[in-house]
């Protein structure tokens, strides 16, 4: 072999990289705990008697269960003053029963009192039917919508046109704002806004009130006619029929709707020039 041959390169073991994965944990779902605190509970409805006793027992009369989705079972509610759960399974021993009742709509249970509480906030049948259990946040975010529905509408009635301001108006007073000054539409505009903001908003935002509003303006000033049997619409100055109300439907609300047809349209824009 000669002297300047070149040896062979000796190759390199390849060595194999080992992957590692990862398994990811599994998170495990959080149950909200229950919360040892007292607890406030009110009658639904506008009236609050003196008092006012629900069904604390199951019986054939009045039923107490609570159905366990998790394993299919029914469980007979009871309470009982001397035991830690409202679940008859999970008493033990003799019982004392208790009852439940209401005093002027609310029913107040200290945090001592567990059974009650999980009976009236977990278990009963008659939960957000017959009472609810006051939540501070609940009422604080329902009142802070009720503030801002208040806001809405009130910003809206100061910005309204007065025939606007009248059309609102005649859903609640009928044919009195007819009498009343600017001043007073806006007054009452305004008062009717933070009574009930919520019914005042969607009356601005529904044309048909406003086009209910001119065909009754447009009666009242003797442009249009109205048959005595509420039936017929025409013009006043030469007797000749504009439309037939539907059966059974407000005259003046059939006239808005007719306002929004093609030839409807030319009647509303005529009516609209003689009241301007």
């Amino acid at each position: 072999m000669a002297a300047n041959a070149k040896k062979p390169t000796a190759k390199k073991p390849v060595v194999e990289e080992k992957v590692v994965v990862k398994a990811t944990p599994v998170q495990k779902e959080i149950k909200p705990s229950w919360e040892i605190k007292d607890r406030i509970y009110h009658l639904k409805g506008k009236h609050s008697p003196l008092t006012y006793t629900i069904p604390g027992k199951h019986s054939a009369r009045f039923p107490l269960l609570w159905f366990d989705e998790s394993n299919g079972m029914q469980h007979e509610l009871r309470y009982a003053t001397n035991q830690n759960s409202p679940l008859v399974t999970e008493q033990i021993g003799q019982v004392t029963l208790g009852h439940i009742v209401f005093k002027d709509g609310t029913l107040f249970v200290p945090k001592q009192k567990q059974a009650l509480q999980k009976l009236l906030s977990l278990y009963h049948p008659h939960l957000n039917k017959k009472y609810y259990e006051f939540n501070a946040e609940v009422e604080a975010k329902d009142e802070l919508s009720d503030l801002e529905f208040e806001i809405e509408a009130l910003n809206a009635a100061i910005n309204l046109d007065v025939d606007v301001m009248e059309a609102i108006l005649r859903v609640e007073m009928g044919s009195r704002v007819s009498e009343m000054s600017s001043k007073e539409l806006k007054r009452d505009t305004v008062l009717f806004a933070r009574r009930n903001p919520e019914l005042f908003l969607d009356l601005v935002n529904d044309d048909n009130v406003q086009l209910r509003n001119m065909a009754i303006r447009a009666v009242e000033a003797g442009y249009i006619k109205l048959s005595q049997d509420q039936r017929t619409f025409s013009w006043a100055s030469n007797g000749r029929k504009l439309m037939t109300v539907p059966f059974d439907e407000n005259p003046y609300s059939a006239m808005a709707a007719f306002f929004k047809t093609d030839e409807g349209v030319e009647v509303f824009k005529s009516v609209e020039k003689n009241l301007n």
